[in-house]
């Protein structure tokens, strides 16, 4: 891990230089507390053999953490002028490293990502944080694990087991490719500027998805059952299914009781379900 990392008067130097001003359009809340990049690089447990995708690198304080543990680090920045800026800002500071980085100028619910990537490790703009995740676990398949920095509220929402109150679509859909866990909370203090919300840490493990229906078909049934969540299942799935009697039949077949309601239910209950479809 290396021990010049960027603290608050590099970060705010750097994008002086840069001419750099966090927008809220892209989400830029810079991290610029070294004691918060090494605990996040240690949590994410990245060694030598760790292909990491980073999304969002933005000054490269985080870059900086993970390139001192990983093999190699492929981050992936909409924003032109610090995708351009991180090469630099590497050989600057860790030149002995600087071949280990790959920057993408893109976005990243848009990019082509060739499979190659072991971790997912990222500080993620929270108004993008659910589709990213779910899209770079749908589309790079080597990803064997990841820890992201979202919202609180996001990651309560990922991390959430069936039954509980914040349990939805991006706990189900999350569920589907990985176990997902909350990793500890990150005060507001730690970014710049300072975020209004707090910030939160989510592990995910990929797992082998469920069996008996495919991720569309299984997805679809998840849709359909918190597009109206208070409503039992057989109401909410009749349109899903081509009514509710047939929902019913499907909900039956997979033993699941008509009455439940879809935050009771887990992602393999809901591949079953997509499975019974008459």
């Amino acid at each position: 891990m290396p021990n010049d990392l960027l603290g608050p008067a590099e970060i705010r130097a750097l994008a002086e230089r840069l001419e750099v001003r966090p927008t809220k359009t892209l989400g830029q809340n810079f991290l610029h507390d070294p004691n918060t990049i090494r605990r996040i690089v240690r949590t994410a447990e990245v060694g030598p053999d760790d292909v990491v995708l980073e999304v969002g690198p933005g000054l490269g304080s985080l870059t900086l953490g993970l390139l001192g543990a990983a093999g190699a680090v492929v981050a992936v920045e909409i924003d032109p002028v610090l995708a351009g800026a991180l090469p630099a800002t590497v050989s600057e500071r860790l030149p002995h490293l600087a071949d280990r980085l790959t920057v993408l100028h893109a976005d990243a619910l848009r990019a082509t990502i060739k499979p190659g990537p072991t971790a997912l490790v990222a500080n993620l703009p929270y108004n993008v944080a659910v589709p990213v995740v779910l899209h770079l676990l749908e589309t790079v398949p080597t990803l064997r694990t990841g820890l992201v920095m979202v919202q609180a509220e996001v990651a309560d929402r990922l991390a959430a087991p069936p039954g509980s109150r914040t349990y939805g679509v991006p706990s189900a859909k999350a569920a589907w490719y990985c176990a997902v866990t909350k990793a500890g909370a990150v005060p507001r203090a730690v970014f710049w500027p300072v975020p209004n919300v707090d910030s939160g840490l989510v592990r995910m493990v990929r797992r082998e998805p469920p069996t008996g229906a495919s991720r569309e078909e299984t997805f679809a049934v998840v849709d359909a059952a918190f597009a109206q969540r208070r409503k039992t299942l057989r109401a909410a799935l009749a349109g899903w299914a081509g009514g509710a009697d047939r929902a019913e039949q499907a909900l039956v077949a997979a033993g699941v009781p008509p009455t439940a309601r879809g935050e009771t239910v887990d992602i393999a209950t809901f591949a079953r379900i997509a499975a019974n479809r008459a």
